[in-house]
């Protein structure tokens, strides 16, 4: 997607233009297959106004990380209370993602393997974000003495599908796989 031809980014801040811009394209194409020039070209920018937001290219994926983390968490909450708000919410609101035609996997995951031995921040960020989707997935469980570790099992099933989903040819599989973990893991499941 161009993103300076899009009406939607039109009416962005020049600072709003470049993070989305850099959001789409660094999820999409990869952190290092992305340049700052092609950042500024689809951003409709100056090389003047995007170092003015963001003095090197380090700074610009942090950003992208954290909006990609807003972004996703308002997503995340929001789908498992349309499909119900309890943990059996989980497998439609993942399907909802994988069968998006923009999935690319979990932006965290990519990062890191990018990333995550010359930017230790990026792994800093990562943990954050899944610290804060595994916190969420314990609210929809029912109180127990395992519900900690019930929560970080179903997060870790969830990366494990979330990569399943990228390479497959549908990501159905990677859900079947993950309810069955589901079930076994949480008897009370439905």
């Amino acid at each position: 997607m161009k993103s300076n031809g899009n009406s939607i980014y039109s009416t962005l801040s020049a600072r709003e233009r470049i993070l989305n811009t850099a959001h789409d394209l660094f999820y999409r194409e990869g952190i290092r297959a992305t340049g700052i020039d092609w950042i500024i070209a689809e951003a409709g920018v100056t090389k003047v106004t995007f170092y003015r937001y963001f003095p090197s290219k380090n700074a610009l994926i942090y950003e992208f990380l954290e909006y990609r983390h807003h972004r996703w968490m308002t997503w995340f909450i929001d789908a498992l209370q349309r499909y119900g708000g309890d943990i059996s919410a989980l497998i439609p609101a993942l399907a909802e993602w994988f069968h998006d035609e923009g999935f690319r996997g979990c932006a965290f995951i990519n990062s890191v393997s990018e990333l995550g031995s010359s930017l230790p921040e990026v792994v800093s960020i990562t943990r954050r974000h899944k610290q804060d989707m595994m916190s969420v997935i314990e609210n929809m469980l029912p109180p127990s003495a395992k519900r900690e570790q019930d929560s970080q099992a179903v997060a870790l099933a969830v990366d494990g599908a979330i990569i399943r989903a990228q390479f497959d040819v549908t990501p159905d599989a990677a859900l079947k796989v993950l309810e069955t973990i589901l079930r076994s893991l949480l008897p009370d499941w439905s």
